[in-house]
């Protein structure tokens, strides 16, 4: 198959994953989600941990974590009455490592622009 194909399995295998990533990825570009998850990837943390550590109701962390779940971006866990969170670093490991590459190594501003805003 060459790369002007207009297959009918290929099309729909572009918009799919076209599909995915854009769900993916608008997942990450919440600044809250962004910055549980930088916390996430330190260590596992309940809801009321994140919500102290990132100056936030719980009830907008937990509003927040909930898409991360349905993704498997986190996974949880019960531990009596507290449900901690787990980054799933076997996902975010390489993309925020891609991230940071591309920032070093291809960004004018050798990624000093991603560091302007904050969240």
């Amino acid at each position: 198959m060459n790369f002007y194909s207009c297959d009918v399995e290929e099309r729909w295998m572009k918009k799919s994953l076209t599909t995915i990533c854009y769900r993916f990825f608008t997942n990450l570009a919440n600044p809250t989600r962004l910055a549980a998850l930088e916390q996430l990837m330190t260590k596992p943390m309940s809801v009321s941990e994140l919500a102290q550590i990132l100056n936030q109701e719980q009830s907008m962390i937990s509003h927040n974590l909930k898409p991360l779940l349905q993704c498997n971006i986190i996974t949880i866990q019960k531990k009596g009455k507290q449900h901690i969170y787990t980054a799933n670093k076997q996902t975010l490991t390489p993309i925020f490592a891609a991230i940071e590459n591309h920032a070093q190594n291809f960004c004018p501003t050798g990624g000093a622009c991603l560091k302007e805003e904050t969240p």
